[in-house]
């Protein structure tokens, strides 16, 4: 399947993926108070896609996490709190974006643009299982647009992130720049550290810093795991003792590609289908 280029000259060549997170790129124009924003994120993409040399596209809805949520009832739940407390004004706003959004879908999808979107399964567990399969599509290189920083569990030779937001590149070159842990521990330091946004607790006193010294002193989620009880003064030592369970539930709830099929669940074959037939 051909991508259409409105009007950006010839196609760029095929082997390279854009994967674009929708609902996350769009809050640009939202925050700018733009509401018809379908043109613009359309011209976003296919103009991100020249500049990466991506000659496919991929653009990605979010319908929540079953998965998840089944692990941990409380995932998320600051969010739906907000959602709840919105005025009657604000309720509107928010279905109209919606109503945009399920528009520029099909403006992609009449460019011969494939979107991915399935109720109960994150964008991020598309991402990620389209990344973990990559070889298998015989895509090349992976170029993940969003400004979520949970999609750097996904980044490595083949695969960056470009923020929309912060005009910043993460790659597996520039790593250094961003974090205080190696690429393959990224996802230790998450579990440490936890994750407001999405209402995952980390371990009490554990911030960026004392996250990178356990992980330097005793390695992956899984080893610090198996290093508990440790004997230490430290108060944080002691929260992680008293709760290293909750390292294993954060492994779960963030191993993007461990778990990616897992919470796609039935959806595994249409992703094969749509991406199988489009590379």
């Amino acid at each position: 399947m051909a991508i259409k280029f409105t009007d950006h000259g010839s196609p760029i060549p095929n082997g390279n993926l854009l994967i674009v997170d929708g609902f996350n790129i769009i809050w640009r124009w939202v925050h700018a108070n733009k509401l018809d924003f379908q043109f613009d994120f359309v011209r976003t993409v296919e103009s991100l896609a020249k500049s990466y040399n991506c000659g496919g596209i991929v653009v990605l809805g979010d319908g929540g996490s079953y998965y998840r949520k089944e692990l941990y009832p409380e995932y998320k739940a600051n969010r739906r709190q907000k959602l709840e407390d919105q005025t009657e004004e604000e309720a509107q706003q928010f279905q109209d974006i919606l109503e945009e959004f399920d528009l520029s879908l099909k403006s992609f999808q009449e460019r011969g643009i494939p979107t991915l979107r399935f109720g109960g399964v994150e964008a991020d567990d598309i991402a990620a299982y389209i990344v973990q399969k990559r070889k298998d599509f015989n895509i090349n290189e992976i170029w993940l647009i969003s400004s979520d920083k949970d999609w750097d569990l996904l980044v490595q030779d083949d695969v960056s992130r470009f923020s929309t937001v912060t005009r910043k590149e993460t790659t597996v070159h520039n790593w250094d720049e961003h974090y205080e842990v190696d690429p393959e521990m990224y996802l230790t330091f998450k579990c440490l550290a936890g994750d407001k946004g999405d209402n995952i607790p980390g371990i009490k006193g554990v911030g960026p810093k004392r996250a990178a010294q356990l992980i330097n002193e005793y390695g992956d989620v899984y080893e610090i795991y198996n290093s508990c009880p440790i004997q230490s003064r430290y108060k944080f030592i002691q929260e992680l003792n008293d709760n290293k369970e909750q390292l294993l539930l954060n492994a779960e709830l963030m191993d993007l590609q461990t778990y990616a099929e897992t919470a796609l669940g039935k959806h595994t074959q249409v992703v094969d289908d749509i991406i199988g037939n489009y590379i």
